[in-house]
């Protein structure tokens, strides 16, 4: 009996597949078998990033895409559903914004904000959506955020106002939320499933290297602890495989119980 977790006959898309938490994401798919195609704008990051993944390096692919543009996307589906006959899945993993603090950020970083994290995010099911349809199957997921479900604890930034989340960026999260429900209400019909995963406290190594900073947000969570990119990889091997094929419209928060507070 094939395994409801393989995912052979798969070809995902995924978008900021060589970033932080992209990186595992992609591997683990990879590692149950899916043809992955990471669309993003830098050949070379993606060549670094993945530079020691032999083993999967024919199962992992770049594709040229910007987010931010309608006809990059649109071409990076074309070409990838001519190169290999069909789409499955698509990921919405990327996001880009501006400004930081909340009482002076400019207008043009607040709409450059809500465009990065939500609107590019519309952009490309809407492009995906005529594949599916056209198929008459296929799998969206989303990615949002903790603070697209509650607000930010500003005490821990008293001491770290350099890493104070943005009020676009959250506004943007908790749309992807609703644009998820909307959009699994809206395709249920034609057999597309849409969710969203909502990951908690997962810095970059980077900020890592503030312990302080990195204490004050592990103990703000059940567990302890931040998360690591290896404690997502696997809500997106699920939610890509057939064990997941009756669940649509869904919020997977994976944030070591920091919510449930």
């Amino acid at each position: 009996m094939k395994s409801l977790f393989d995912l052979s006959d798969k070809v995902i898309l995924i978008t900021g597949g060589y970033g932080h938490l992209g990186k595992s994401a992609v591997n683990m798919l990879a590692f149950h078998g899916a043809r992955v195609y990471v669309l993003g704008k830098d050949e070379a990051k993606f060549n670094s990033t993945f530079k020691e993944d032999l083993i999967l390096s024919e199962n992992i692919k770049f594709r040229h895409c910007d987010i931010s543009d309608t006809s990059s996307i649109a071409s990076s589906f074309e070409e990838i559903c001519k190169d290999v006959g069909r789409i499955d899945v698509l990921i919405n993993n990327a996001a880009y914004t501006k400004g930081k603090y909340p009482d002076n950020m400019l207008d043009e970083e607040w709409e450059i904000g809500l465009d990065g994290v939500l609107g590019s995010v519309y952009r490309c099911i809407r492009q995906i959506i005529p594949y599916f349809k056209e198929a008459g199957s296929g799998n969206i997921i989303n990615v949002s955020s903790m603070y697209g479900i509650v607000a930010p604890d500003f005490d821990i930034y008293n001491d770290y106002p350099a890493f104070i989340s943005q009020p676009n960026y959250g506004a943007a999260k908790a749309g992807v939320i609703q644009l998820t429900k909307y959009f699994a209400s809206y395709l249920g019909k034609k057999g597309i499933t849409v969710n969203v995963i909502s990951p908690g406290p997962f810095p970059t190594h980077s900020i890592q290297e503030n312990t302080g900073f990195i204490d004050e947000l592990s103990k703000r969570t059940c567990l302890n602890r931040i998360g690591t990119p290896q404690d997502l990889a696997g809500a997106f091997v699920f939610l890509a495989s057939d064990a997941a094929r009756f669940i649509t419209g869904q919020n997977l928060v994976i944030d070591g119980g920091w919510t449930v507070r």
